[in-house]
């Protein structure tokens, strides 16, 4: 069988080492790709699919792509969850013997890319890494294109599912063991689109992480780095740098610390409760507007737009730091004028983060140093204004922020204004600033005199008048003479090519003044190169101090705007009490009044305490505003949390642990689970991880199953919720069943209220008022005609409700509430007892027209056969009709 060629040799033994990966092949000024890479990124990236003699029968499938404009073909792939690896040119081809050495310099990951252009400046990109070992997980999670570099470890799957909830990263490492561990993730990386992929399990030998880690941080040991309870952890992180260090082929310098954290040291808020509540985006669109954080964000700067996502993500549980965040945002609007004029600075500011990460990383260009400049401008501007700040957080700010006038200074006296983007071609360097490219450059530009002197010079020796001193890059500088004047070439001089009408001569001067124009040109371009380089780096060596100011500013932008938000929007200040006491007066829900009309919105208190406010169950019709109501105390809670100023007339918020939430009715067929099982699912994740200082939100509870059994099992979550021994959490409970009004008074804790109805004959208003109380129907059949239900179905509606009136199962709730006042420490409701007494229920059928059936048939004239394909219809009418 023939070879292959050399070159595809040298492709395939790369190939080999980055079988995961695309390989973007340099060849000349494209980037090829061959064999099933090549079929992938024609398919992919919808380019022509072309074939190469490669020493085989068959030539190889190939593509291309311009080197100049790789980076949108490679974030095209990246996007799709790709992984591309850069192979180039590693020395210059002139010199080069035989086939030009090539190396991939790095490999491009949906958790790696720095292209600003393919990232959300608002988002993180996080990647992360996770290990099993043996009921232990450790996590680490790393945006490297900030810095940001967390660990924490977790005790169960429910818990690790939340934190890539929380996280959301774009890609995820494993180690192989994870199979074993019972943890799916295939859910969450479908619905969140996660590139997930297992690493080999040297990635993850404890020895080699810990070894990785302490040569990266300069440390001898890990327990410096507040490291010691974490070793589980410790894998996961030093996984994830080593597989940043195959990847990236640098060292990474941007990676300053290494912040463990627990996750207790924030709210928990489920996948469900993050969704339901619309936190960073709308339920159904998926989109920015319409959630809290459309509503909280007026940052200025793309670092304080990530800033405060993150805190919207994790509100704090510590009283303190609750109340410094509070402070700094009172302090802002106590300076208006002050805040304003540093919005105003931060307004040009660029995202320094991501920019040093660039510059680390050693692909930054001089128009990212020009970004970088323009935005350290405002620095001392935005320092001076905030130095007669008195609150604690603000001053721990100033320290922080550096103005960074060093590195001001640097980049403004080296970089040109209007550089080119191309690093190689000179014109980079600011003049004055080193004497050796200034000489250069003078040699370049006198070099370029001296030409036209002696173009003029050899005119009038010649008279040849249309003498031209030309230059290509094949030829060098040459003397142009057409066909008509070749006559009168001197002797002396040497032809170089003959054209069609002309002719290209060249002369002892001429070449002489050629070395020193064009040696001056390419030692100018390699000396501008190299001092680009030297003050990127330099820039780099200060990564600590422009990461510091960094967050300074993030931090700033942050405060302004929660102060902006809190001044235009009417937002109070909450206290903060650890007392379990959740006091709104007035309160609105944060979006919903931003989407409508302010003076339409109807504000409502809200009081929950651990003693006789536990449990506010709450009745009335759909549409009238019941969920609005439960999530609006949520988010206010949630916000009051996160250090902001809250929509309400007064709020004295009690800390939450978790805020759980079960809202609406939703399939999920693709693992075969139906509306009442994706419910019951949430009401048992809810029931065994709340505790007593948790916010539970539950909107109508054993809906998706018959009358008996959701009521029985919606009496039986309330009473368990109410029972201090079992649960004991502060609750909003809104359902139809308004037979569960006969708690209050008989469970300790439970209160009922109800969203006030006006009726005007057959039709209803909605005056979305929570009043004290419990509502006595449930207003289904208006609220069917305002959906416009055709007219017949209402009337008949109407004449079924009347008939079944009598079964009205209130009357056996009340006696069960009864009996269980009796017994109150008992768990469950009795719910044998309510199905015993169901059969009472259903009286009602004597009456009916099947009864009429049956007193008809003549059985004495019927053969076996007819008796019992009518008592088959008879028993599907029973059937069909009640629901049996």
């Amino acid at each position: 069988m023939p070879q292959y060629t050399p070159m595809m040799q040298q492709y395939l033994e790369t190939k080999k080492e980055y079988k995961d990966c695309i390989l973007f092949y340099r060849l000349g000024d494209f980037y090829e790709m061959f064999f099933d890479d090549a079929v992938t990124a024609s398919r992919e990236l919808e380019l022509t699919l072309t074939g190469k003699d490669c020493g085989q029968e068959e030539r190889a499938p190939m593509c291309g792509v311009p080197y100049h404009a790789v980076e949108s073909y490679l974030n095209r792939l990246i996007s799709k969850g790709y992984k591309v690896a850069i192979c180039e040119q590693v020395e210059d081809p002139k010199t080069a013997k035989g086939i030009v050495k090539r190396e991939v310099i790095r490999v491009v990951t949906p958790g790696t890319n720095l292209n600003m252009q393919a990232l959300d400046e608002s988002k993180n990109n996080y990647l992360m890494s996770i290990v099993y070992l043996g009921d232990e997980l450790g996590v680490s999670v790393v945006d490297f294109s900030t810095g940001d570099y967390f660990v924490t470890e977790v005790s169960s799957g429910n818990i690790l599912i939340d934190e890539i909830n929380k996280f959301v990263p774009s890609e995820i490492i494993i180690n192989e063991y994870f199979a074993m561990s019972g943890i799916d993730l295939d859910p969450v990386r479908e619905k969140l689109g996660i590139s997930v992929s297992a690493l080999p399990n040297w990635y993850f030998d404890e020895s080699l992480c810990v070894r990785k880690l302490c040569e990266h941080f300069h440390v001898s040991r890990l327990d410096g780095l507040g490291l010691a309870d974490y070793s589980t952890g410790i894998v996961a992180a030093g996984a994830l740098l080593q597989y940043l260090l195959e990847t990236q082929k640098n060292s990474l310098e941007h990676l300053t610390t290494l912040m463990p954290y627990t996750t207790g040291k924030y709210m928990l808020i489920d996948s469900s409760s993050r969704r339901n509540l619309e936190l960073v985006e709308t339920l159904r669109e998926k989109q920015k507007r319409g959630s809290l954080l459309w509503v909280l964000d007026k940052t200025k700067t793309a670092m304080g737009a990530r800033r405060l996502r993150a805190m919207i993500e994790q509100p704090l549980i510590d009283h303190d730091e609750i109340i410094n965040r509070q402070d700094v945002i009172a302090e802002f609007n106590d300076n208006v004028i002050t805040r304003e004029e540093i919005r105003e600075y931060l307004n040009p500011v660029y995202d320094l983060e991501r920019l040093m990460s660039k510059i680390s990383c050693r692909t930054a260009n001089p128009r990212d140093l020009l970004a970088f400049r323009s935005s350290l401008q405002m620095l001392p501007y935005v320092k001076d204004l905030i130095k007669p700040f008195n609150s604690v957080l603000m001053q721990k700010i100033y320290e922080k922020l550096d103005p960074l006038e060093d590195i001001y200074q640097l980049i403004d006296s080296a970089i040109v204004d209007d550089p080119p983007i191309v690093l190689r071609e000179g014109g980079i360097i600011k003049e004055g600033y080193n004497a050796q490219a200034d000489e250069l450059r003078k040699a370049k530009t006198d070099g370029k005199t001296w030409l036209a002197g002696l173009e003029e010079r050899e005119k009038e020796q010649t008279g040849i008048k249309n003498l031209r001193v030309k230059y290509n890059k094949v030829f060098g500088y040459y003397l142009e003479v057409t066909n008509s004047y070749k006559d009168l070439v001197p002797d002396n001089w040497v032809r170089k090519q003959t054209l069609s009408n002309a002719e290209r001569y060249t002369t002892e001067e001429l070449k002489n003044l050629e070395d020193v124009i064009l040696g001056a040109e390419d030692k100018l371009y390699a000396l501008e190169y190299d001092l680009f380089v030297d003050v990127r780096d330099k820039i780099a060596s200060q990564v600590m101090r422009i990461q510091s100011t960094a967050k300074a500013i993030a931090e700033i932008d942050v405060f302004a705007s929660l102060a902006l938000v809190a001044e235009q929007n009417n937002y109070v200040r909450p206290k903060i009490n650890d007392k379990g006491l959740i006091d709104i007066k007035d309160g609105r829900h944060p979006v919903v009044e931003k989407m409508i009309s302010n003076d339409m919105f109807i504000a409502n208190d809200t009081l929950l305490d651990n003693n006789a406010n536990r449990i506010s169950i709450i009745t009335g019709p759909n549409m009238a505003g019941k969920s609005t109501y439960m999530r609006q105390t949520a988010l206010i809670v949630l916000m009051a949390q996160v250090g902001s100023f809250v929509p309400a007339s007064s709020a004295n918020i009690g800390i939450v642990d978790r805020i759980f939430t079960r809202v609406g009715a939703s399939d999920d067929l693709a693992s075969g689970q139906s509306t009442f099982m994706v419910e019951m699912t949430e009401v048992a994740n809810i029931l065994r991880n709340a505790t007593s200082k948790s916010l539970l939100i539950l909107d109508e509870i054993g809906r998706g199953t018959s009358t008996f059994d959701g009521l029985s099992i919606a009496w039986a979550v309330v009473e368990h919720i109410s029972n201090k021994n079992l649960l004991g959490a502060k609750t909003l409970f809104a359902t139809h069943y308004h037979e569960l009004t006969e708690l209050e008074g008989t469970l300790g804790g439970v209160n009922n209220y109800c969203i006030a109805v006006k009726e005007q004959g057959d039709d209803i208003v909605f005056l979305r008022k929570i009043v004290k109380g419990g509502a006595d129907k449930s207003y289904g059949i208006q609220v069917a005609k305002l959906a416009g239900v055709p007219d017949s179905v209402i009337a008949r509606a109407k004449e079924l409700v009347n008939d079944l009136s009598d079964a009205d199962i209130s009357q056996k709730a009340k006696e069960i509430a009864q009996y269980d006042k009796k017994k109150p420490d008992e768990k469950y409701i009795r719910k044998n007892e309510l199905e015993v007494n169901q059969m009472s229920l259903f009286d009602t059928a004597k009456d009916d027209d099947i009864v009429d059936e049956i007193n008809s048939l003549d059985i004495g004239n019927m053969t076996p056969i007819d008796a019992l394909n009518t008592l088959y219809k008879l028993q599907n009418k029973i059937k069909n009709r009640w629901g049996r």
